[in-house]
């Protein structure tokens, strides 16, 4: 039920701000809106104010915003057969005032995106302290794709794909795109610059897959909390003691120091530590919970939080979203250029699973997950694809440089061919969230 509600919360607001954009604008230009609806048909709830009538749909999937004249076979027509265009019709307005009707949906998802941001923002943000450091390889994990390319500790990558990489954020976004596709990394070893392809693994086959090449920054977890007559306090560990490696495997997160503890209940590890800059080695035995092994510990990875002022965190939600959509764009090239797994894309039903998941965690993170999805919605509605509200605006742009309107009958090949884009593309997004379903997954051999 939480996953529903939370569901339709996020889709309803999307599509209410994206139908309201459309809304004022008409409103603006003096053109008459029929009918402001959210979801699609069958109606089931609807009041008329004046000339509008506003209702709810059945199916939370949408909505739309029915404006007069819109359609040139429901205008109204004179004894000859010749269309009548009244001052407050659709048609009527110049492409100026159209174009303006068309582009505020789009325009005020991309406005919402930027205004939860900074919600987000607002509230302060913890992150890995590594995140916004250059990449700079402090791990390779043994028999990773890094490995077998030469790729070694302390090496800087500078370039994925020919794109400069300046911090670790981007370069995790630009290699988790691109999973089972060749990429080249740019790195620098000793100042000098070498290049190295390799082909990212998949990490994540069930869900949201992404690309991995088995490369770590330089991090390490800390001790937070000591439990009293633990099995950390008898081994003589110590808060603030950072934790470099267990058994010799170096750690880098906190959940590969639990999952290396939970492996050995009752079974002797040596912690390899840094405690106030100097290197110790610690043997301690796990406590047996269970099945698993239990050190009585709080883990801590190295963060850091940032809080910024009201106006830094509009700028800094303008900054992340133009990033956001940069790599939106590179995803969608790397569609057609078969650099981008269509793995990557998602549905209602991958949509839906997110916002129960997000909700779980609280509100921030729904709003984070809301305006992730605004954003999307709003470039991918400015496509030029007829039936999006981009393709519109591509057909009036043609029809300027003609300098003539085309004929209905050349409109509806043009929204006949955006049709089988989007029925294809929808094909293929629901396509992949039923197999990340696992008991459909299990149904599908051929995968």
């Amino acid at each position: 039920m939480q996953t529903l509600l939370a569901f339709v919360f996020v889709l309803g607001v999307l599509v209410f701000v994206h139908e309201l954009g459309h809304f004022l604008a008409a409103k603006r230009v003096g053109i008459r809106v029929l009918k402001f609806q959210l979801g699609f048909n069958p109606t089931i709830l609807s009041f008329r104010r004046g000339d509008t009538e506003y209702g709810i749909g059945a199916l939370p999937l949408g909505g739309y915003v029915k404006m007069a004249g819109e359609n040139p076979e429901e205008v109204e027509r004179d004894e000859r057969g010749n269309p009548i265009i009244h001052s407050d019709e659709f048609l009527s307005k110049t492409k100026w005032q159209r174009f303006q009707v068309l582009i505020m949906g789009p325009v005020m998802n991309l406005l919402l995106a930027v205004v939860l941001t900074a919600v987000v923002l607002y509230q302060g943000v913890e992150r890995g302290s590594y995140e916004e450091q250059p990449v700079v390889v402090g791990v390779v994990t043994e028999g990773s794709v890094a490995a077998k390319a030469d790729i070694q500790p302390g090496d800087r990558i500078v370039t994925v794909s020919g794109r400069g990489i300046d911090t670790w954020d981007q370069f995790l976004m630009a290699v988790g795109s691109k999973p089972n596709r060749e990429i080249s990394i740019g790195l620098l070893r000793n100042g000098l610059e070498q290049t190295r392809k390799v082909t990212p693994s998949v990490v994540g086959q069930n869900r949201f897959e992404f690309g991995d090449i088995g490369v770590l920054p330089t991090v390490h977890p800390h001790v937070g909390e000591i439990s009293p007559g633990s099995a950390a306090e008898r081994a003589g560990l110590k808060t603030e003691d950072v934790v470099l490696a267990v058994d010799g495997q170096p750690i880098t997160f906190g959940y590969q120091l639990k999952q290396a503890i939970s492996k050995h209940p009752e079974q002797q590890i040596t912690l390899a530590i840094l405690r106030q800059g100097e290197k110790l080695s610690i043997q301690a035995t796990p406590a047996k919970q269970g099945s698993e092994g239990l050190l009585g510990i709080r883990i801590a990875d190295d963060t850091v939080k940032n809080k910024p002022g009201f106006g830094q965190a509009i700028t800094l939600a303008v900054q992340k979203n133009i990033e956001m959509a940069r790599l939106i764009f590179q995803t969608l090239g790397g569609l057609f250029t078969r650099e981008t797994s269509p793995k990557q894309l998602m549905g209602p039903i991958a949509i839906a699973q997110l916002s129960g998941e997000s909700a779980s965690l609280g509100w921030i993170a729904l709003i984070t997950l809301m305006a992730s999805i605004s954003l999307n919605l709003g470039l991918l509605n400015l496509m030029p694809v007829p039936v999006l509200d981009g393709g519109h605006i591509f057909i009036m742009a043609l029809e300027g440089l003609a300098r003539r309107d085309f004929s209905q009958a050349v409109k509806e090949k043009m929204l006949m061919a955006g049709f089988a884009v989007i029925l294809m593309l929808m094909v293929t997004v629901i396509y992949n969230d039923l197999t990340r379903i696992s008991w459909i997954e299990r149904l599908m051999p051929w995968r």
